[in-house]
This record gives structure tokens, C-alpha cells and sequence, in this order.
């Protein structure tokens, strides 16, 4: 026979996080998932509208270079958006974008 669940255990918790949690997580995934659709509709329209193969081609390979750049910058700045300030984690200066540089011998902000 099954015991009830003792009511001073603490609750258990979801492996998974709940669907709007997964959502503001994994936005991005979902911004490249409709970029790689585009990556395939445009090109089709494109043929449909009667433009050749090797132009439909061409819009396609320039889709997906320009997706896969973004995703690249997205993660990379989901990344460093995470990352601690600098001096205050193992994060190196300038690991999270360009670091300034003085010119010379004049002292920078």
C-alpha cells in the first residue's frame, strides 16, 4: 500500500524548468529557429517568383551567413551578459568585448 507524502519534506521540484521559464531562456534558440525558416522560405519564394536557381542559391548562403554570425554575437553576448565584472572574477579584461587603449602616453578615462 502507498504512503501519503509527508507534508514536512520539502516539495519536489521539476527537472525541467516550467514553459515560460524555458522561454525567457531559450529565446534566442527560437530567434535562430525562424532565421534558419527565412533561410529556406525566401529562397523558395524567390523561385516562385521566377528568379534563377544560382540567385535563389546565392540569397540562401547569404541567409545563412548572416543567421549564423548572429547566433555567433547573440551567444557571445548572453555569455558576457553573465559573465562578472572585470578584476572581480576569472573573466580576463577585454575577454567580453574591446578593451580602450590609450594613445601614447595620454592617460585614458
Amino acid at each position: 500500500m502507498p504512503q501519503p507524502p509527508d507534508p514536512a519534506a520539502p516539495p519536489e521540484t521539476p527537472s525541467r524548468p516550467c514553459r515560460h521559464e524555458a522561454r525567457e531562456l531559450d529565446g534566442i534558440t527560437d530567434l535562430v529557429r525562424w532565421a534558419a525558416f527565412s533561410c529556406v522560405l525566401v529562397p523558395v519564394v524567390l523561385l516562385w517568383f521566377g528568379t534563377s536557381l544560382a540567385g535563389a542559391a546565392g540569397t540562401a548562403l547569404g541567409l545563412a551567413a548572416v543567421t549564423g554570425a548572429c547566433r555567433m554575437l547573440l551567444r557571445r553576448s548572453e555569455r558576457c551578459a553573465g559573465a562578472p565584472p572585470a578584476g572581480r572574477g576569472r573573466t580576463p579584461p577585454g575577454a567580453c568585448g574591446r578593451v580602450r587603449r590609450g594613445r601614447g602616453k595620454a592617460p585614458v578615462d
